[in-house]
């Protein structure tokens, strides 16, 4: 029964990303390091921080940089995961740091069950994420945005779960801090690792049982100690420097 509600769940997500991406049409006005990109077609801004590699990286049309994008939480700015784009950028990477939370946004459902009362806000992120890569790919032609880094905490990270599992092909990593509702993409080909908190447990079937591990690239790490609203920047010194060097040993395992 979870394995049936999961395919419809991800097929009527599949269905509505292609009707409204399709028949936007991709159009921005403004953008800088630290800026906005306006997506004409929803009459949505879309505040963004571009960081380049910061290991002088040879970049190229011929030989392309990784990108990876990071999703902040719920209430948090998209600013506040600095130790994550750092990772990434001495890694040759270009982050694109997401705000994807407006004021007029409806507030985030509280009621279950999530996987339906929560479509809205996930979807809307993923259309958002789409976006950006279809407008930054050709502004940054010596970056892979074929291949991308879908970086995420809470939310963020339910709604790079829902990209990878609607998006597969176009996914390479998932990395995420304490997401609790959507269910990890069980995908050979889409390496995985979710960082923990201690204070809730996840809903059912979000995370993988000892047999999916044994099947799929996915490393399920639980901090201990930690809380999920400390897993950014504002969190304990300790809490971030562990996070740190979690991502950045999945990083430097990358075969």
């Amino acid at each position: 029964m979870q394995k049936t509600l999961k395919k419809l769940f991800i097929l009527s997500a599949l269905a509505l990303s292609a009707s409204v991406i399709s028949t936007s049409a991709i159009s921005a006005t403004s953008y800088a390091n630290d800026g906005v990109i306006t997506d004409e077609s929803r009459n949505r801004t879309i505040p963004i921080n571009i960081a380049l590699p910061s290991n002088n990286a040879k970049c190229t049309e011929q030989v392309k940089c990784p990108v990876a994008f990071i999703n902040a939480g719920y209430g948090i700015s998209h600013n506040k995961y600095t130790f994550a784009s750092n990772a990434f950028n001495q890694r040759g990477y270009l982050t694109v740091a997401v705000a994807h939370e407006l004021k007029s946004d409806p507030y985030l459902n509280r009621e279950q069950p999530y996987l339906t009362t929560r479509m809205e806000n996930w979807h809307r992120g993923v259309v958002t994420l789409k976006f950006l890569v279809n407008e930054l790919s050709s502004k940054y032609p010596a970056y892979d945005f074929t291949k991308l880094t879908l970086f995420g905490h809470s939310n963020g990270g339910d709604i790079s779960a829902l990209y990878g599992s609607i998006y597969p092909n176009e996914v390479s990593t998932i990395i995420t801090l304490d997401h609790r509702r959507m269910l990890i993409p069980r995908n050979k080909n889409i390496r995985v690792l979710t960082l923990r908190g201690s204070d809730y447990p996840a809903d059912a079937d979000v995370l993988l049982n000892d047999s999916e591990l044994n099947k799929f690239p996915v490393t399920q790490i639980i901090i201990e100690k930690s809380r999920h609203n400390d897993m950014y920047d504002g969190g304990p010194k300790w809490l971030v420097d562990r996070m740190s060097k979690e991502v950045e040993r999945f990083l430097d395992s990358k075969s």
